[in-house]
């Protein structure tokens, strides 16, 4: 079984007990996050659209913490104009801990 969640404007395939990290999120470490599902998917039975909406999938945050540093650097030729910044993009990781359809 598994399902397509949606979470800050991307969708994600989660599978029961999957580990994975998602757009930050302000919940507290240990509690448990309802994610908004747009198909599910058991066995035979596919649920997609309105259908899909009485399913629910639950997961545990486990951590916060700070993507990779990406370099930003722009530059004018010939002008001697040059900005370098930084950006680490935050996220959450949690762990999927229940999917139920109905």
């Amino acid at each position: 079984m598994y399902a397509i969640v949606v979470n800050g404007g991307k969708q994600y395939k989660v599978e029961k007990d999957q580990i994975l990290s998602i757009e930050y999120n302000k919940a507290e470490v240990g509690s448990t996050l309802d994610l908004d599902c747009i198909m599910v998917v058991d066995g035979e039975k596919v649920l997609a659209g309105e259908a899909a909406k009485s399913a629910s999938v639950k997961a545990e945050v486990l951590s916060h913490g700070k993507g990779a540093k990406i370099v930003v650097f722009k530059y004018k030729a010939k002008k001697n104009i040059r900005k370098k910044q930084g950006h680490r993009q935050p996220f959450t990781s949690i762990k999927v801990t229940e999917i139920s359809v109905g």
